[in-house]
C-alpha cells in the first residue's frame, strides 16, 4: 500500500472516529500528524509542525475572544432584543427576524453553534407561542446562521479564505460570502414557503406582550459550543439590565464596528485586530470580560488547527498532488467537481463543517490548477455543499435546535430535521455546482 494511500485512509478514520466517538476531530488530527508524519514519511517534528495554522489560530481566538465578551457583558442579549422588538407581534415576521438575528451574529465573529445556542431558545419558544412550525423555525435559525457565517471577519469565512490563501488560489471573500447568504436565503424562503409560513398573520398577534417583552435564553453559551449539543434553554423576562446600554455595551458595539471597518476598509489582519480591541475592553471592564478567556471557542481552535497540520503532511509528503492528480484522472472535471461536492455535504451531515473544508479545499488544489474549472465558484459551491447540511439532526446545530424545542413530540421533530436533512443532501450541493461550478467563475 502506498504511503499516499495510507495517509488518506487515515484521514477517514479520523472522521469516522471523531463522528462516532465524539472524540475533537482536532487532536485526532494531531495525533494522525504525529504517526503518519513520523512513521510514513519520515518527518521530524519541524517538518510535522510547518502546516500549522499560525495566522488562522490568531484569528479564530481573537474573533471568538471579542465576542465572547460581547456575551459576556450582555451586548448579544441586547442585540437579541433590538431585533426582536422589530416584530411587535407580528407573526409572519418573526421567523425572518430569527433568520437575520442569526445571520449577523455569525456575520460578526460567533461561531455558529453560539449563535443557535443564543437564538434558538428564543425562537422555539415563539414558535410554540403562535404555532408556527417548529421545523420552519428550527430551519431558518441555522440557515440564517450559515447566511452570515461566510463574512469576511466570520469564523468560517476567516478559515476559508485562509486556506484559499495558504493554497495560493485565486479567492474572493464578497463572492464567498454572497454565495453562502444568498444559497441559505433561498433554501430559507422555499422552506417558508412550504413549511406553511405564507399563511402566518402579518398582523400583531392578539395579547402579544409590549415589543421587546419576549423570552431570552440567559447569557451564558456553552463553552464548547462546537462539540456540546445538549443546552439547556433557559428563559427569563427581561429587564433593564437586559435592554439599556450600557457604556460597556456602547463601547462592544463600537469595537464590532470597528472590527468590520478595519478590515474591509483598511484590509487589516481580523485576528491581531480584534484581539486588540478585545484588549482594550478587557482592561476597561475586567468584571464583565474575567470570563471571556474560557469561553473562547478553544474546541474550534483545535478542531481547525489539527485538521490543517495533518492537512500539511499530507502535503509534504505528496499526497495532496496524488489525490488531485487522481480526481483529475476521472477525464469529466465537472463530475469531478460535482462528487467533491456531495462528499462535503454527507459528511458535514455527520461530522464537523470546517473539518471537511480544511481537508477538501487542499486536496482539490491540484485538480483546481488545471484550470478547467475556476476556483473562485468551486470554493464557493464547496462551502455552501457542507455548511447548508447543518440542519441535519446528526450535526451540532441541529441537535442544538432539537434540544431547545420546548413543547414538542421530540422524536417526530426528530425525523423532521432527518428528512429535511436528506433532501438538502440530495439537492443543495448539485445545484451549488450548477450554479457556481459550471459557469466558471474565477
Amino acid at each position: 500500500m502506498s504511503p499516499e494511500l495510507i495517509s488518506i485512509l487515515v484521514l477517514v478514520v479520523v472522521f469516522v472516529i471523531a463522528t462516532t466517538r465524539s472524540v475533537n476531530m482536532g487532536a485526532l488530527a494531531f495525533a494522525a500528524a504525529f504517526g503518519v508524519g513520523g512513521l510514513v514519511a519520515d518527518l521530524d517534528a519541524d517538518g510535522i509542525f510547518a502546516g500549522f495554522p499560525g495566522d488562522l489560530f490568531v484569528v479564530l481566538v481573537g474573533v471568538t475572544y471579542l465576542f465572547a465578551i460581547a456575551r459576556a457583558n450582555g451586548t448579544t442579549d441586547w442585540l437579541v432584543h433590538a431585533a426582536v422588538r422589530l416584530v411587535r407581534g407580528r407573526v409572519a415576521l418573526i421567523p425572518w427576524v430569527m433568520f437575520a438575528l442569526t445571520g449577523a451574529l455569525t456575520a460578526i465573529g460567533a461561531v455558529s453553534p453560539a449563535a443557535v445556542a443564543i437564538v434558538a431558545p428564543i425562537a422555539l419558544s415563539f414558535a410554540t407561542r403562535y404555532g408556527i412550525s417548529p421545523l420552519l423555525m428550527g430551519a431558518m435559525v441555522v440557515h440564517g446562521a450559515q447566511a452570515g457565517g461566510f463574512s469576511p471577519i466570520s469564523i468560517y469565512g476567516s478559515i476559508v479564505n485562509g486556506i484559499v490563501e495558504r493554497e495560493n488560489l485565486p479567492g474572493n471573500e464578497l463572492v464567498l460570502f454572497l454565495a453562502s447568504l444568498a444559497a441559505n436565503l433561498v433554501i430559507a424562503g422555499v422552506v417558508f414557503v412550504v413549511c406553511g409560513g405564507l399563511k402566518l398573520d402579518s398582523t400583531p398577534a392578539a395579547g402579544s406582550r409590549a415589543a421587546g417583552a419576549a423570552p431570552v435564553p440567559q447569557r451564558a453559551a456553552p463553552r464548547s459550543a462546537e462539540l456540546r449539543t445538549d443546552p439547556t434553554p433557559a428563559t427569563t423576562k427581561p429587564g433593564p439590565e437586559t435592554t439599556s446600554l450600557t457604556p460597556p455595551r456602547i463601547a462592544t458595539l463600537t469595537s464590532l464596528l470597528a472590527l468590520v471597518v478595519a478590515v474591509l476598509v483598511f484590509d487589516l489582519d481580523a485576528g491581531l485586530t480584534a484581539i486588540t480591541l478585545a484588549v482594550v475592553l478587557s482592561t476597561l471592564w475586567p468584571e464583565d470580560s474575567r470570563k471571556a478567556v474560557g469561553e473562547i471557542a478553544w474546541p474550534t481552535v483545535l478542531l481547525i488547527c489539527g485538521v490543517l497540520t495533518y492537512v500539511g503532511v499530507l502535503d509534504e509528503m505528496g499526497t495532496i498532488t496524488w489525490a488531485g492528480e487522481g480526481v483529475g484522472g476521472i477525464g469529466v472535471p465537472l463530475l469531478a467537481a460535482l462528487l467533491l461536492c456531495y462528499i462535503g455535504a454527507l459528511v458535514s451531515a455527520f461530522a464537523s463543517s470546517v473539518g471537511i473544508m480544511g481537508a477538501l479545499i487542499p486536496l482539490a488544489v491540484p485538480f483546481l490548477e488545471q484550470g478547467e474549472i475556476g476556483a473562485i465558484g468551486m470554493v464557493a459551491a464547496l462551502a455552501v455543499s457542507a455548511t447548508v447540511v447543518d440542519v441535519s439532526p446528526f450535526s451540532t446545530n441541529g441537535a442544538l435546535v432539537l434540544a431547545a424545542a420546548p413543547d414538542v413530540d421530540r422524536e417526530r421533530f426528530f425525523r423532521q430535521l432527518m428528512v429535511y436533512g436528506g433532501i438538502v443532501v440530495a439537492v443543495v450541493p448539485a445545484a451549488a455546482w450548477l450554479v457556481m461550478v459550471v459557469p466558471g467563475w474565477g
